[in-house]
């Protein structure tokens, strides 16, 4: 059922020409199209049988289905002090880990290392993602975390397939490894990495940047249980073989998340369009609550950043509708309903035996 103020917007699309729009408090409130403008598109339709005019918006303001995570200062704060913390510890847990003869210890000091310059890059892709547009890079920097989100997660695949290597050579040829030098730096890693998740997860905002930094903590605490388990283990019954069993489980339980965050990059970063709007029922929409819209044709959707869309599409209108009016309801309306902060929208006015079909 069409809202109020959009069947208010029906009419000053096509007859907004001509007219002020002046209901107060509605959705589509504006100034009337310029009279002479529209004479004029009109005698330039008639002589030429269509019109192409390319409007631009670049109002990235609040909309009802924005979800676009902020980058804050808290955000920043929250990653670079997770970096602290896991780049403090990695070295001893490696050092550690050697001494021990634990792969466990080491396959999480590597995730570790990884780690510190995942956050580290997550921290600097947040911090440039804060500066503004320029002649360069027009859109600014916000796609900025969703690639270090990326590398990420490629970075993690790879650490445990290493890991998975090394354990199935480490299983058909045990080593032995001292339990109790083990059992205490996984504790005291574990602590950090308790700290350091609680840090992120207070601090971030639920973007695939903060997920994926996340997630490589999860990974490395996940990896302290293992190896305090695999040590205990150790200590009472002598099987070696539990250490290297215990950081393949470990990293397949971090396989599924980092799969799911390099999916969900990839297709922000190869401009998918979002999953939650369907194009079709889109352009349906606007046809049906904006008058003087015969059909949308040519629609593209893509994600610049999470939570932050834009489109561009064709609009064909009815000879005698103001296309100043119809593209104005129709960035209101793609705002208002769909989250499109950003819309570059072309009208065609056709005469009726020149359009198309269907």
């Amino acid at each position: 059922m069409a809202d109020p103020d959009i069947k208010d917007g029906r009419a000053a699309a096509s007859d907004g020409c001509c007219y002020d729009q002046a209901k107060t408090g509605s959705a589509f409130e504006a100034a009337s199209c310029n009279p002479s403008a529209c004479d004029n598109h009109r005698q330039h339709s008639a002589e030429h049988g269509h019109h192409h005019s390319h409007n631009h918006s670049h109002d990235h303001g609040g909309h009802a289905h924005s979800h676009t995570p902020e980058v804050t200062d808290r955000n920043a704060r929250a990653v670079g002090i997770a970096c602290l913390l896991i780049t403090g510890f990695m070295f001893a847990e490696l050092i550690g880990g050697w001494l021990a003869g634990s792969l466990t210890l080491i396959a999480d000091a590597m995730h570790m290392i990884t780690d510190a310059g995942s956050l580290g890059l997550a921290w600097w892709a947040f911090q440039q993602s804060k500066k503004p547009a320029d002649a360069r890079l027009t859109y600014g920097r916000d796609r900025l975390p969703v690639l270090i989100a990326f590398a990420n997660a490629i970075f993690l695949l790879a650490v445990t397939a290493w890991i998975a290597i090394e354990a199935v050579e480490r299983f058909l040829n045990p080593q032995t490894v001292l339990a109790g030098p083990m059992f205490v730096i996984a504790v005291l890693g574990l602590f950090v990495n308790i700290a350091a998740f609680l840090v992120l997860s207070r601090g971030g905002d639920g973007s695939l940047n903060i997920r994926s930094a996340v997630l490589h903590v999860l990974g490395d605490l996940l990896g302290s249980v293992g190896a305090i388990v695999a040590a205990v283990t150790i200590y009472f019954t002598g099987w070696f073989p539990v250490d290297p069993i215990l950081s393949v489980f470990v990293s397949l339980l971090i396989v599924r998340s980092a799969i799911s965050v390099l999916r969900q990059s990839a297709h922000i970063l190869l401009e998918g369009a979002p999953e939650e709007i369907d194009r079709s029922d889109m352009a349906e929409d606007l046809v049906q609550n904006i008058q003087g819209i015969s059909y949308i044709h040519h629609v593209h959707l893509w994600s610049l950043a999470e939570g932050k869309v834009n489109a561009t599409l064709h609009a064909t209108i009815a000879d005698g509708a103001c296309p100043k009016m119809t593209v104005k309801l129709i960035r209101q309306r793609l705002a208002d309903q769909y989250g499109v902060g950003h819309a570059t929208i072309e009208v065609e006015t056709l005469s009726p035996a020149q359009r198309p079909a269907g």
